[in-house]
């Protein structure tokens, strides 16, 4: 009995795993139950596990203090916004994954850091999967992104892809993009869990071992996520995320993941028919420049990472012309509008029920920091008695369904911001005990007010405003 038992144990289970997306099961099934793929089930020949016997090193074991910390320093990219958001620059032996929606601009970003790193005298290998070596070459014409330290190969083939490296030898490796990439004799189609896995593991293998930083391009699925296995962003050092509206030039990339830096910093670009350009000061992008002053308007301070960005808030109050009122936002959160139009009508007296409200930012900007609430119950409240917000504010606070105003992070920082840009006045929420003070901070006017309904008055949209019965 003993005997059938353990003969039993040592036989190998059959088991199925889907090409597609690696779920297994234990037995076999005609269509995955994890991605609904029909026919990608196969049965995978289980072996018994064994011991690992004991091999060679590959290099000694050192006191980490006499590891050379210098092999490991960034190198410029050529891109200051990219250097910002990577923590000083690329760094040697790391592999980066770029993931963003098709078109957003991953392949040209990429052959701008890989022309200005050659016009550094540094060798690039730029491998593309995706389109011919001509296209990548007209792109190159264009956006004058030519250089005889940039080496081109259009490429599927992972073996063949090694090869290119192991004879440029160069010192950046670029690959748009690791789906299109297979590697021969690893079951599935390139673009599959396994396949996948394989070819990011073997690149991220030689770039380890020789020191050179590899790029990767990554899809995203419908809902935005990085397409492929998660394993994908367990493997590489850094994870950026490219990001941008389809309507705009304006284009940001944000770090998800960085062993070399922080993950709390974006970059700003500007995505134009000569190529992609990094935009140090975007906020001329997200406010407006008006001759006049402008019913419906107030500019808000928000924050991007560790970043103070300026942005237009514009509404539009109109009576409705049908039966339900229409909210249409663009670049504003649906869910604060209404909560914000809510507090208006219970603490402020101002009844927007029955009249249509539309709320947008400017230049495509993406509004969804609580800090950005009072600039625009400011501008609803212009909006809806067709005054102009005073020229030269800015505000900032999260409302509170009470209608009070709440602190925010970093406003010293949103502050200097907007002093820098010329700004006078910054409505902000009061501390304890400092209710109505107003003070001077890096030369401009700060107005500390409680709640919105103070904010109002203060800023003379309509001294009739008056706190309804019971708000």
């Amino acid at each position: 009995m003993a005997s059938t038992r353990s003969a039993r144990s040592s036989t190998p289970r059959a088991s199925y795993r889907c090409s597609e997306c690696g779920w297994t099961t234990g037995k076999w099934v005609g269509r995955c139950g994890e991605c609904q793929a029909w026919g990608s089930v196969a049965e995978l020949g289980a072996e018994p596990v064994g011991r690992t016997a004991a091999a060679p090193v590959s290099t000694p074991a050192v006191p980490i203090g006499k590891v050379p910390a210098e092999e490991a320093l960034h190198y410029p990219s050529g891109v200051p916004e990219l250097d910002r958001v990577l923590g000083g620059g690329l760094v040697p032996g790391a592999a980066v994954l770029l993931a963003g929606e098709p078109g957003v601009g991953k392949s040209t970003l990429l052959l701008e850091v890989a022309a200005r790193t050659a016009a550094r005298r540094q060798r690039v290998l730029y491998v593309t999967g995706e389109e011919s070596a001509a296209q990548v070459r007209l792109r190159a014409d264009r956006t004058d992104a030519v250089h005889d330290e940039l080496y081109l190969a259009a490429e599927t083939d992972l073996g063949a892809v090694l090869t290119h490296i192991e004879e440029t030898r160069p010192r950046l490796v670029v690959v748009d993009s690791v789906q299109t990439i297979g590697a021969s004799g690893i079951d599935g189609v390139p673009g599959g869990v396994t396949q996948v896995k394989e070819v990011a593991a073997a690149l991220i293998r030689v770039a380890k071992t020789r020191g050179i930083t590899v790029v990767l391009v990554g899809h995203v699925t419908k809902d935005g996520s990085i397409a492929g296995p998660r394993v994908l962003e367990h493997l590489v050092d850094v994870v950026l995320h490219f990001e941008g509206e389809s309507g705009s030039r304006f284009r940001m990339v944000r770090a998800i993941k960085n062993r070399f830096g922080p993950v709390d910093e974006v970059g700003c670009f500007d995505l134009g028919p000569d190529g992609i350009r990094a935009v140090a000061d975007p906020t001329g992008i997200f406010v407006e420049r008006h001759h006049g002053r402008v019913a419906g308007t107030c500019v808000a301070v928000t924050m991007e990472g560790r970043r103070p960005l300026l942005a237009e808030v514009q509404s539009l109050v109109a009576q409705t012309a049908g039966e339900r009122p229409r909210r249409t936002t663009s670049g504003v959160d649906g869910s604060r509008l209404a909560m914000v139009l809510a507090v208006l009508q219970q603490h402020c007296g101002i009844a927007l029920s029955q009249r249509d409200v539309f709320a947008s930012t400017v230049g495509g900007a993406k509004v969804t920091e609580p800090a950005a609430d009072l600039a625009l119950a400011v501008a609803l409240a212009s909006s809806h008695f067709l005054n102009a917000t005073p020229a030269g504010v800015v505000a900032m606070g999260e409302i509170g369904l009470s209608g009070e105003l709440r602190r925010v992070r970093d406003v010293r920082l949103r502050l200097s911001e907007a002093a820098r840009l010329g700004f006078e006045l910054a409505v902000v929420p009061a501390e304890v005990g400092s209710s109505g003070r107003q003070r001077t901070v890096e030369g401009m006017r700060v107005l500390e007010v409680p709640d919105v309904l103070t904010a109002l008055r203060r800023l003379d949209l309509n001294r009739s405003l008056r706190v309804v019965e019971g708000g």
